[in-house]
Order: C-alpha cells, then sequence, then structure tokens
C-alpha cells in the first residue's frame, strides 16, 4: 500500500489557497498576462461589452474575468 502526501495546495476545502482574492496578491499589481488579456477579450466579445480601456493589473484583469464569468453563467 502507497501512503499519499498531503498538499495543501491541492486540497478542495474552504481555507484552501488555491483561490485567492485579487487584493492579496503578491503580483496582482503586474500588467495583466497574455493569457488574461486574450480570455477577456474573448469575454468580452460574447458578453457584448467593450473591454476595459487602459492597462490593466493582474489583480483587475482577473475581477474583470470573474465578473464577467459569472454574467455568461461560467462560475
Amino acid at each position: 500500500m502507497t501512503e499519499q502526501l498531503h498538499n495543501p495546495k491541492l486540497d478542495e476545502h474552504p481555507g484552501s489557497n488555491t483561490e485567492k482574492d485579487p487584493d492579496n496578491w503578491v503580483s496582482g499589481d503586474d500588467p495583466m498576462t497574455g493569457a488574461q488579456a486574450s480570455y477577456l477579450s474573448t469575454l468580452c466579445e460574447e458578453a457584448s461589452v467593450e473591454l476595459p480601456e487602459g492597462d490593466l493589473t493582474k489583480a483587475d484583469a482577473s475581477r474583470h474575468i470573474d465578473e464577467l464569468k459569472a454574467r455568461l453563467g461560467r462560475e
């Protein structure tokens, strides 16, 4: 029988650190990633809304993405 190692980063329970509030991200003030920009653009197109103007941070992009996913029913 093989003993499984516990990895708290992979746990899917309340209090897990797999999802953090963007306000608490260490790199939240960095420019959004290319992947975020692409996904945000796609979601804006699908939701028929304008892409936010200006340079977004990773945290801002994440908040916009979460908002649009909720609007489109993609929780």
